[in-house]
């Protein structure tokens, strides 16, 4: 048995020194002989790669991956002896003193070592490390917990009544009376313990509650879904606090250990590490799409409109809202992901006489993206405080929709149904894209208020039901030609949300018959496809059509930027007043160049082309009418699908139109701002 052991030792020493391990435990032991604190332990933390360590010495990886208190005791050992014998630590006398955190890097990619968060917690009573993956819902904030401390025997004659025999660390799993607490007794004569208070070191400790990814569907208000999901406590300590963000998705390797909270028992789990999850998503598109994609590269438009006119064939006939089904899948591809970074956005606001079917064809939508949640007017949209549950006694941050949408689309649902502060409090994030969430301190336990930010990294939809009386008295007195009533809610939230789409049917003699006819057919034909189009090109293929879109990297060429900063400089001085200033913000931009990478996106194409800045500044220039009213560039509402789209023919139709726009798009920046035609070639 001896030989056994020391054959494990000499694998450590010889992983250590190949990994370059060694080289880091002798710089911190310099740093902790260097340092003129006297500690009472001393803390390492050594990164163990289990694939490495497996090559070296198999006993040793099995032991590291199953029995983990067995392994540190062993590392503990090694790193104690190498200080002894090279001297680096002249403070330390006993192996107690020497605390040792074994980080892993992975684990085995093998079903036994993956923890499920949608299975029934049974079969994890070994102390063991396992994998699990999910997104964050809930945190606490930092806090304080016992690292280590030294005891001393209360019995002065005992040889361990000084010294440094006595040393209890936290070991992964346990709470903080296996610790600190009073009824510690002595090995050597039975006496009582006490804790030398001067030598005890606290750690930071945060407490995060996560879930299984497969919630996300429940949270698009799936009333069909028969499912309920249970968060997992996470426990975070030290380095690990901080690392883990609201909303996000993440892989952690940890210890599974069960809670006592009379006369309840939790499942809870101590990090070990933390990697961001990405899942996987496909780096394809169908056949079908593909032959359409290659069909139509003869225009830069062609692609993009097929695809809006086809979609959501199973809420609406194709043809009908074609400009908001644009626009709902240029916001689709312009989710970003939990590093995106602001300005990427494109909120949008869908104004409506008939919200039932709009609301029903956003619904469809929140389904094609992977993260997408329906907002309830009756919750709390950003984030809610309430006391920790686990006898910390401080606050818990619960996540609301928007955070929970984080890299996907927050759909709001109808304005109308928001109180004032509600949406005063919407109007805000809208703006700074930050949610903040006050804590008092007296009532967690705190001696100072705390105040936590946290960014809201996703798209918002809503709707807005034109028919709805407005609070504002006799608007059309001094309504701007081309502008529209937006309802009962503050006309400031038409100027929060980028985009305002007015969903009307120019094109469509009879909408109210399409309608009913396509519901009558829906109804004598549930889950059947309706439309030819529907059964070529499935919700599926568009599934996997927005992911790879969303996922491509974007390049803006001088050509659209040209364009677009040239209607942004002739818009905003034709719509300036000499009185309140101009009414285009800088953000304008922002949208504008969201809306023009969005389509180069939808078209799959790696390049802003000048084409797709077309579609930008019409889409912005409707929007923008909308709120402020119409200018010296003249649009049709329906300028962006002038016709139906039926054959070859109307597809011709519109890219002629489409060019005429775009001259009339050069001539207005001619007028209205010529030095921004520098790089526009003359045509």
């Amino acid at each position: 048995m001896a030989d056994f052991i020391l054959e494990m030792k000499e694998a450590i020493l010889t992983y250590l020194d190949r990994s370059g391990g060694l080289e880091k435990f002798v710089e911190d032991c310099k740093e902790y002989n260097d340092s003129n604190q006297c500690f009472g332990f001393y803390r390492f933390s050594i990164a163990v790669n289990p694939s490495d360590l497996t090559e070296i010495d198999a006993r040793l990886g099995n032991c590291v991956l199953h029995d983990p208190q067995k392994a540190r005791c062993l590392f503990q050992s090694v790193c104690f002896i190498s200080i002894k014998t090279l001297s680096l630590i002249e403070k330390i006398h006993t192996q107690a003193q020497v605390n040792v955190v074994l980080k892993l890097t992975h684990l085995p990619p093998l079903p036994d070592y993956y923890l499920n968060l949608c299975d029934f917690p049974h079969g994890y009573d070994p102390k063991r490390y396992f994998m699990m993956e999910g997104l964050v819902m809930a945190m606490t904030p930092v806090t304080k917990y016992t690292q280590g401390a030294r005891f001393l025997c209360t019995e002065d004659t005992c040889p361990y009544s000084s010294g440094f025999q006595y040393i209890r660390v936290h070991v992964p799993g346990a709470t903080e009376s296996a610790t600190v607490r009073n009824d510690f007794t002595c090995t050597l004569c039975g006496s009582s313990l006490k804790e030398d208070v001067k030598f005890r070191v606290l750690g930071d400790k945060q407490l995060v509650e996560m879930i299984h990814t497969r919630a996300v569907d429940a949270l698009r208000a799936d009333l069909t879904s028969s499912f309920r999901y249970q968060s997992t406590t996470v426990f975070l300590r030290d380095e690990l606090c901080h690392q883990m963000k609201m909303g996000g998705l993440y892989r952690i390797i940890g210890i599974p250990a069960y809670v006592h909270q009379w006369p309840k028992v939790a499942l809870s789990v101590e990090a070990n590490s933390i990697q961001p999850w990405i899942p996987k998503c496909p780096a394809f598109i169908s056949d079908n799409f593909q032959s359409l994609l290659s069909v139509t590269a003869c225009s830069p438009w062609r692609f993009s409109a097929i695809l809006a006119n086809i979609f959501g064939s199973h809420v609406v006939p194709p043809g009908m809202y074609n400009t908001l089904k644009l626009c709902l899948l240029l916001s689709l591809v312009q989710t970003c992901g939990d590093e995106g970074e602001p300005g990427n956005f494109l909120d949008l606001l869908a104004l409506t006489n008939d919200t039932l079917i709009v609301d029903r064809l956003l619904m469809y939508s929140l389904g094609i993206v992977a993260r997408g949640t329906r907002h309830l007017a009756s919750g709390e949209i950003f984030a809610t405080v309430s006391k920790d549950e686990h006898g910390t006694g401080t606050a818990n941050i619960q996540a609301g929709s928007a955070l929970l949408a984080t890299g996907g689309i927050c759909f709001v649902g109808d304005l109308s149904s928001y109180k004032k502060d509600k949406l005063d409090l919407l109007h805000s994030v809208l703006e700074t894209r930050t949610a903040i969430v006050f804590i008092p301190g007296k009532k967690y336990g705190e001696d100072v208020d705390q105040q936590l930010s946290f960014p809201i990294k996703c798209n918002f939809w809503a709707v807005a039901d034109t028919c709805a009386p407005s609070k504002r008295s006799l608007k059309s007195d001094g309504a701007v030609l081309g502008s529209v009533d937006i309802g009962s809610f503050p006309s400031k939230m038409s100027n929060a949300f980028g985009l305002l789409i007015h969903c009307r049917e120019a094109a469509c003699d009879y909408p109210a018959l399409a309608l009913t006819h396509h519901t009558l057919r829906e109804a004598m034909n549930p889950g059947e496809p309706l439309y030819p189009a529907s059964m070529q090109f499935t919700t599926q293929d568009y599934e996997a059509l927005i992911a790879l879109a969303r996922s491509l990297q974007i390049e803006l060429s001088p050509e659209a930027e040209s364009l677009i900063h040239g209607y942004y400089m002739a818009s905003r001085r034709v719509r300036t007043d000499p009185v309140h200033g101009s009414k285009l913000s800088a953000a304008s931009v922002k949208l504008l160049m969201s809306l023009a990478e969005a389509h180069a996106k939808l078209n799959l194409r790696c390049r802003v082309l000048e084409e797709d800045a077309v579609i930008a500044v019409l889409l912005s220039e409707n929007s923008i009418t909308l709120k402020h009213g119409g200018s010296a560039l003249v649009l049709s509402p329906n300028a962006v699908f002038p016709c139906d789209l039926h054959d070859h023919e109307s597809l011709h139709r519109r890219d002629v139109n489409l060019m005429q726009l775009h001259q009339q798009i050069l001539q207005f920046i001619l007028t209205y701002a010529p030095e921004a035609t520098a790089y526009i070639p003359e045509e």
